[in-house]
């Protein structure tokens, strides 16, 4: 529909065919940008996002493992989960591991890493997001954030621009999301209810109107095509679409909840 509104512009304003042509394009150009970002219009961008989103990824997963002095078996397990959950190939699986390992050697700098990363991909917020997301889930392997982890996840979120108030925003969030992680039954626990407006960023004291719009923010930025169009590996997407699932349940138990 838009794209034939920019034809009828472009003829307009041209007079000739060959502007309703070039209107077209130019409306097909914006909608693929607007809905899949840059790199849905530069496939060499796109390929170069997929790779350095993968290989900061695991490198920093690795050096988050390692923070605390030891790589604990629940993060083994974490790590391995992941990459099942992803459909991960064998070649990602084995470039994976080789960058966990990397990420976790004693004298590993990761300042390169995410210089690279924000070179990259610091123009695509979700990507950033969705980095900070992985990690923080990482670092909840074993069941909560040691002053170590916490230190390094900060460093990171500081890196990539995020400021304090931002990153906590986002931890508390991501905390409160995992809570509803592939259980519909958790949601008539007593405090589900305050759970899935942490979720959410929110709180009681918002409108409905306010709840909703961080309910569409959060599922705009984990949609899939969005992700997959800004960089995300293919394979990771299955990933991304739990954490909407999360988000879906958290809202529908506040709903719920403002009927009553």
């Amino acid at each position: 529909m838009f794209k034939l509104i920019g034809a009828v512009i472009g003829w307009y304003v041209s007079g000739s065919i060959i502007g309703g042509i070039a209107g077209y394009f130019c409306v097909s150009v914006l909608q693929r940008f607007l809905t899949l970002g840059a790199g849905g219009i530069n496939p060499l961008s796109h390929r170069q996002r997929q790779d350095i989103f993968l290989k900061t990824l695991f490198t920093l997963k690795g050096k988050l493992a390692k923070a605390d002095g030891h790589i604990s078996q629940d993060e083994i397990s974490h790590v391995e989960l992941f990459m099942q959950q992803t459909g991960m190939s064998a070649e990602h699986r084995q470039e994976a591991i080789a960058l966990f390992k990397q990420g976790a050697s004693t004298d590993f700098d990761i300042e390169p890493t995410l210089k690279s990363f924000l070179d990259t991909c610091g123009t695509t917020s979700n990507l950033t997001q969705m980095l900070l997301v992985y990690l923080i889930v990482m670092a909840l392997a074993d069941g909560r954030i040691d002053s170590a982890e916490d230190k390094l996840l900060r460093f990171i979120a500081g890196y990539l621009g995020y400021g304090s108030s931002a990153f906590d925003q986002l931890l508390n969030m991501v905390l409160n999301q995992t809570h509803f992680s592939g259980s519909q039954g958790n949601t008539t626990s007593p405090q589900a209810l305050d759970e899935a407006y942490s979720a959410l960023g929110v709180s009681r004291e918002h409108s409905d109107k306010e709840i909703k719009r961080a309910y569409r923010k959060l599922m705009s930025q984990y949609h899939p095509d969005k992700l997959v169009g800004q960089g995300l590996p293919d394979d990771m997407v299955a990933v991304a679409t739990e954490r909407a699932k999360d988000v879906q349940i958290a809202y529908d138990l506040i709903k719920k909840s403002r009927e009553n």
